[in-house]
């Protein structure tokens, strides 16, 4: 089974991003293009107050992790839980660290509402299947937590669910290997895009950057005569 190199690490967020647009995903992870909006913003202050607090914190039978860096070698991805909760577990996996049995919980904290969060469901299924990699587990079960409606919402990770994040994982590879962006295709999705005004996609027509150059220039050039 192939093991990526640390050094060829994707974001695990990134996933989000790669979901909801290719384009997107590769204009911040390739050519390291980004822009704040109010929503990006916002969502940046919700992740800093979950892993805001101790590294560990213990409730009853649950054990709450902030911030947990997690990995995978066979996606070759990494990046950072908001939160795990520790279930105490007989039939869990060994925690020596915790000194007893548990099953992991991934908790990934968003700031909108549930209206599509397919994306999103990648995004706490993708940290799932590192824990599993990490502590030679199972995990079945993730959660995410809307700010706008400050509710969690449960999730079931199938294998299903699973086999579309190494497919996307492998994807999202491919592209990084090429160094491709791919060229914009305006949609719906564009207008609430914090990059869309560096991606362009009213531009879709237009062809690559030489071609529109040479229409404007021509267009200036008839103006002029």
């Amino acid at each position: 089974m192939k093991e990526y190199k640390e050094d060829d690490y994707l974001m695990i967020s990134g996933i989000q991003h790669f979901a909801f647009c290719r384009r997107q995903w590769a204009l911040i992870h390739l050519e390291q293009q980004w822009t704040e909006n109010y929503k990006t913003m916002d969502g940046n202050f919700m992740h800093r107050q979950a892993h805001n607090g101790a590294f560990h914190e213990k409730r009853k039978d649950i054990i709450i992790s902030r911030g947990m860096p997690v990995f995978s070698r066979i996606m070759g991805v990494s990046g950072i839980c908001d939160i795990v909760e520790f279930h105490a577990d007989e039939s869990g996996t060994l925690i020596r660290t915790f000194g007893g049995k548990y099953t992991p919980l991934p908790i990934e904290y968003k700031r909108g509402k549930p209206k599509d969060h397919d994306a999103d469901i990648l995004q706490v299924a993708a940290q799932a299947m590192c824990l599993e990699e990490m502590l030679d587990c199972t995990i079945t079960q993730g959660a995410l937590y809307y700010g706008e409606i400050k509710h969690r919402v449960n999730i079931q990770i199938t294998e299903g669910i699973k086999q579309n994040v190494k497919d996307m994982f492998d994807e999202m590879h491919q592209y990084y290997e090429r160094g491709y962006t791919p060229k914009a295709k305006k949609k719906k999705a564009c207008y609430v895009c914090s990059l869309k005004d560096l991606c362009l996609p009213e531009l879709e027509k237009t062809g690559n950057v030489e071609t529109y150059m040479n229409n404007i220039l021509a267009e200036d050039l008839e103006d002029n005569t």
